[in-house]
C-alpha cells in the first residue's frame, strides 16, 4: 500500500512539474514557455501575429524568448543577453517575399545604419528559401557573437555583430513593425 501511495505521489508530482513548462498558443500554434540557448534558459516574452495586406492575411506567428520578460521594447533591444525569435509560418511564403520584407523592415527601423548593414543583410537574404505552411525560421542572438539563422531546422550560419542583431530585432520591436498587433503580442499582449 505504501509503495502504491508513493508511486501515485511521484506520478502526480511529475505531472505537475511538466505543467510548469507550459507556453502559449496562437492560431493553433503552440510554443513552449522556455528555450535553451548555450546553457541559458530564455523565457517566452510573447507571441505576435504577422498579418499582411489590407485583408489581414495571417502569415506567421512569432515567438520572442528573452532572459528577462519585459513589456518595454527598448529594454529588450538594449539588453546584452541572448534572445531568440521564431517565426512559425501559417501559409506558404516565397523567398522573394521574405527578402522584400527584410529590406522593408531594415529600411523602416534602421535607416541610419543601412550602409553599415548592407553586406550582412545580403547574407541573410541569400540564406532564405521558400517557406511552407508549418515551417520555422529561428533567429538566435548570442551577445558578442552575432545572430544565428536557422531555416526549418537547418543552421545556415551566424551573421556577426551586435549592431546587426539589434537592427534585425527592431524590425519587430522598433517604431515601425510590420503591423502593430505583432509588436504588441511579442511584448506580452494578445496574439492576433
Amino acid at each position: 500500500m505504501k509503495r502504491q501511495l508513493l508511486s501515485l505521489l511521484v506520478s502526480a508530482s511529475m505531472t505537475c512539474s511538466v505543467g510548469i513548462a507550459y507556453g502559449k498558443e496562437c492560431k493553433g500554434v503552440n510554443f513552449p514557455g522556455q528555450s535553451q540557448v548555450e546553457g541559458n534558459t530564455l523565457v517566452l516574452n510573447g507571441l505576435g501575429l504577422r498579418q499582411a495586406t489590407f485583408l489581414k492575411v495571417n502569415v506567421y506567428v512569432a515567438a520572442l524568448y528573452v532572459a528577462q520578460t519585459s513589456t518595454d521594447a527598448n529594454a529588450i533591444l538594449g539588453a546584452n543577453s541572448p534572445k531568440q525569435l521564431t517565426l512559425h509560418f501559417l501559409r506558404d511564403v516565397g523567398a522573394a517575399d521574405l527578402n522584400k520584407a527584410w529590406e522593408e523592415g531594415f529600411e523602416n527601423n534602421a535607416k541610419g545604419q543601412l550602409l553599415a548593414l548592407k553586406d550582412r543583410i545580403e547574407t541573410l537574404k541569400s540564406w532564405m528559401g521558400d517557406m511552407k505552411t508549418g515551417q520555422l525560421l529561428t533567429f538566435t542572438y548570442k551577445p558578442g557573437v552575432g545572430m544565428q539563422v536557422e531555416v526549418n531546422g537547418t543552421v545556415k550560419g551566424t551573421i556577426e555583430g551586435d549592431d546587426f542583431a539589434k537592427a534585425f530585432l527592431a524590425i519587430w520591436l522598433g517604431a515601425h513593425p510590420p503591423n502593430a498587433g505583432l509588436k504588441a503580442g511579442l511584448l506580452g499582449g494578445d496574439c492576433g
